[in-house]
């Protein structure tokens, strides 16, 4: 990994690259923690659940297609039938089952939780790489010990979370429900208005919490299964924004395929507030468009653990938006269940950067022309960073 405080390099306004990589990923876990705020939103607004990945997805593919198209014009292989194929299987999986589930989800929780159980996507990535026998456990190493006990980590916390909501230990109000409240006129009965605020900022009373948090690890579990089948479609396609932008496009036209047949209320399709269009431009814009490309940058100057140590991040200001705009409750057993999978994200990752060190370790033994080595791991993990640059925080040490 590249050491963001390694060199004294300056770059936008004279500032140490060290500190614009830090401000640049702070500034893109808000931006994606403001996502999972905006998402829950628009769905206690009663945006429809499958209307809303439409558009996003709409305005994700309008993103990527132009950089696509003029970055990788040397790049792309001709396209075949069995590429389209694999990209069509690929969209099943990484675009349509992970955004049914993860909204969903969402719409039986909390963002807070969906953020905190994110945390398990590398965990989970590792064991079906393992599985599928593409990546293989040392145990006689303490970076294969890390990652199994990383693993065991995360699945107990999700566990935890699914299986154990536990009492309420902040119920906070939300200041705007408050302020509502407050200045209701008195021809508008107290209970009648307060039900109005709640279908606004409310947070999934009434429904299931154990069915939204299986729909989740079927987000992670789908999302997992995404990294780890691009594998080999990148090695026989080698052009990452292309089979983003194919898989985006096949996406889109799985979900309008959907909607069609499952979404008959025709109003479903118009906004009717503002706040409708401004989530769906935020889903789109800022978690497909803007976080893509600062965090390609923060991948290649920083390197894949840098990027991923900050996703509980996240999780601690999506806590703090989701209390403040939706006055959002905190159970124990999610506490419990999120403290465990950053615990166990962690030990993951150190796992990773151990084994790494290793296998660093080991090329001068093992050949002869060092400083030609060198040279060549330099580009090597130069082209890494650039050719893996759009797999999400969580995931890029897998």
């Amino acid at each position: 990994m590249a050491e963001p405080g390694g060199s004294d390099k300056r770059g936008w306004c004279s500032v140490p690259e060290k500190f614009q990589l830090h401000g640049a990923m702070l500034a893109l876990q808000f931006g994606y923690a403001g996502f999972h705020v905006v998402s829950r939103f628009a769905l206690n607004m009663g945006i429809s659940k499958l209307v809303f990945p439409v558009y996003r997805n709409i305005i994700a593919l309008l993103l990527l297609l132009p950089f696509a198209y003029f970055l990788e014009k040397k790049d792309r292989p001709p396209i075949n039938l069995n590429f389209l194929v694999q990209f069509f299987c690929l969209a099943l999986i990484g675009i349509t089952a992970n955004q049914g589930f993860y909204l969903l989800g969402l719409d039986n929780t909390s963002p807070t939780f969906a953020s905190a159980i994110q945390n398990s996507v590398p965990a989970i990535t590792f064991l079906m790489a393992v599985i599928l026998r593409i990546e293989q456990v040392r145990l006689n190493r303490k970076d294969g010990i890390a990652k199994v006990a990383g693993t065991i980590f995360c699945v107990a916390g999700a566990s935890v979370i699914t299986l154990y909501k536990g009492p309420a230990i902040y119920s906070p109000t939300p200041p705007l429900q408050a302020m509502m409240m407050s200045s209701a006129s008195s021809s508008v009965s107290m209970s009648s208005f307060t039900t109005s605020a709640m279908s606004v900022l409310g947070d999934a009373k009434g429904k299931s919490w154990t069915l939204g948090c299986l729909y989740l690890i079927g987000h992670c579990l789908s999302w997992s299964a995404w990294l780890v089948l691009q594998s080999p479609v990148l090695k026989k396609y080698p052009a990452r924004l292309s089979v983003t932008s194919y898989t985006c496009f096949f996406g889109l036209i799985q979900f309008i395929i959907i909607a069609a047949v499952f979404e008959r209320d025709a109003q479903a399709w118009i906004f009717h507030s503002g706040g409708e269009a401004f989530s769906i431009l935020y889903a789109g814009v800022v978690a497909s468009g803007i976080a893509f490309a600062v965090q390609i940058w923060c991948i290649d100057r920083g390197g894949p653990v840098f990027v991923a140590v900050y996703q509980p991040v996240q999780t601690l200001v999506v806590a703090i938006m989701a209390s403040v705009a939706l006055g959002e409750e905190f159970y124990l057993g999610g506490i419990i269940g999120a403290v465990l999978i950053i615990v166990g994200l962690y030990a993951v990752l150190w796992g990773k950067s151990e084994e790494r060190k290793f296998a660093q370790a080991r090329v001068p033994i093992q050949s002869t022309p060092s400083d030609s080595v060198h040279s060549n791991n330099r580009k090597s993990q130069t082209k890494t960073s650039l050719t893996q640059p759009l797999i999400p925080p969580s995931t890029e040490n897998v």
